[in-house]
């Protein structure tokens, strides 16, 4: 990523990384620095694979963004919630409910989470075209660097869809064509700050600040930060902390790319509780991109994969009830955290129904 000219910028200083001893999910790494070669490739494409399709979570290394460039996204991440006014932040409130989209801010006390607790989480959604739409007076210094960023993230994206199509023996550009830069999507950069919270809120939340759920587009690039919160439900039904790697990325996949896959790429549960005592008191600062597939894309299997005709292909839905992108898209960000879910026969799991999926979420 280029960045010709730098606005200053106030510092965000994160919390120190936890010493406490936690159980941590092992999950794969990924070496971009290998992307070049054939074989480099091939490799990468199996450890995509294996990872997204066992468990669901791999890291990143080597994205192209050196410490120093990190470190300022983060400083820029929290100009929107320190250096702009409540009044200001009104005018751009994302219209979450009305038009199913989260671009612009979503306020704190949102999202319903457990106990009567709402949530203490606020953030700022950009189109990946910082263009689209205007923004804070704080903000706009430093939209040129977040467009630049948008970008690198979305070549990012692009290099974790071909080597999830290689995974599945089809065609390198299968997924990349569905998830164009100059198409109609809902692909974004989040920035995303929690707030700490009250000890009588943490005990009716259960600690939780984000109940156990599924990520709604294909692939979600999380830059890793140093307070442990993030959790996965692993494979054998237990919570495992996700451990900070310093200037590596945390990808998961999401519902659309389980679909599009057959089931063959899981979208993992995962949540955010109360962070180590060691952290506690402290905010916590994300950056996420959010890739999703163009608004038009039908949510269809690739049957054609010689892989899933050797496999089989689980499916959420018949082929005839397909819902677009969009619809799902919608569906799904309009209710997050704002309907009354219906208490599912399994434990600690309550249903809703988006475009005729049955959505899953986990206390």
């Amino acid at each position: 990523m280029t960045i010709d000219t730098k606005s200053p910028v106030p510092h965000y200083a994160p919390a120190a990384p936890t010493q406490e001893n936690l159980t941590y999910a092992d999950l794969g790494i990924v070496d971009l620095a290998k992307a070049s070669t054939a074989e480099g490739l091939a490799e990468l494409a199996t450890t995509a694979r294996d990872a997204l399709h066992n468990i669901g979570f791999f890291y990143i290394i080597n994205h192209g963004l050196s410490r120093p460039e990190t470190e300022r996204m983060f400083d820029i991440a929290d100009v929107p919630f320190s250096q702009v006014p409540d009044q200001e932040k009104s005018e751009y409130r994302a219209k979450i409910i009305e038009a199913g989209s989260y671009q612009g801010y979503k306020p704190r006390q949102f999202w319903h989470i457990n106990g009567g607790v709402k949530d203490q989480i606020e953030t700022y959604n950009i189109n990946r075209n910082v263009a689209k739409k205007q923004h804070p007076e704080a903000l706009r210094p430093y939209l040129p660097e977040i467009g630049d960023f948008a970008r690198h993230n979305h070549g990012i994206l692009h290099t974790i869809l071909r080597l999830l199509a290689i995974g599945l023996e089809l065609p390198e550009d299968t997924f990349v064509n569905q998830h164009k830069w100059e198409s109609a999507s809902e692909t974004y950069v989040r920035f995303m700050k929690y707030y700490p919270r009250t000890a009588e809120d943490e005990e009716k939340a259960q600690q939780v600040w984000l109940k156990g759920h599924t990520d709604i587009g294909s692939i979600t690039i999380l830059w890793s930060q140093p307070v442990s919160a993030l959790q996965i439900l692993s494979p054998d039904g237990q919570w495992k902390w996700l451990r900070h790697v310093d200037n590596a990325l945390v990808v998961n996949a999401g519902d659309c790319m389980e679909f599009l896959s057959g089931g063959f790429y899981k979208a993992t549960i995962h949540r955010v509780i109360q962070p180590p005592v060691d952290q506690r008191g402290h905010t916590r600062l994300g950056i996420i991109y959010f890739g999703s597939p163009d608004e038009n894309v039908k949510l269809l299997p690739a049957s054609e994969s010689s892989v899933l005709e050797r496999v089989g292909i689980c499916r959420r839905f018949e082929d005839k009830d397909a819902p677009t992108v969009g619809s799902y898209r919608t569906g799904r960000t309009a209710s997050y955290g704002t309907v009354t879910l219906k208490q599912s026969e399994e434990k600690d799991i309550e249903v809703e129904v988006v475009s005729g999926v049955v959505v899953k979420h986990y206390n």
